[in-house]
């Protein structure tokens, strides 16, 4: 059992950073790739980015590459999401999720955090 906190969330003007915290509880933390997905009013849940367990390998989605980078602190039971030149269409409500293996299917994605609001301003 994995237990997601996200925080981190708040307003930004367009090409201001942000970064967003996920922090989990449960003993198998280091075992789960990590996720982040986004979802705008209106829209689908979209994929962001993951990160294996070990930290090794990363996807993103083509619409944050370069902007975006995922990282994690086994440590810490804690996966950040760095987000740089944001834009308006990055306001969404952001969650991060826990899966088996990197997926960029929310469906795959067993254990969800509440989610935290980003909106840019432009």
């Amino acid at each position: 059992q994995v237990q997601l906190v996200d925080s981190g969330g708040g307003l930004v003007q367009a090409g201001g950073s942000l970064r967003l915290s996920c922090a989990a509880s449960g003993r198998t933390f280091s075992s789960y790739t990590m996720g982040w997905f986004r979802q705008a009013p209106g829209k689908e849940r979209e994929f962001v980015g993951a990160i294996s367990w070990a930290g090794g390998s990363k996807l993103y989605a083509e619409s944050v590459k370069g902007r975006f980078t995922i990282s994690r602190d086994v440590a810490k039971n804690t996966v950040y999401l760095q987000m740089n030149s944001l834009k308006p269409e990055d306001t969404a409500v952001y969650h991060c999720a826990a899966a088996l293996k990197l997926y960029t299917d929310a469906a795959m994605y067993n254990y969800w955090g509440q989610g935290t609001q980003v909106t840019v301003s432009s």
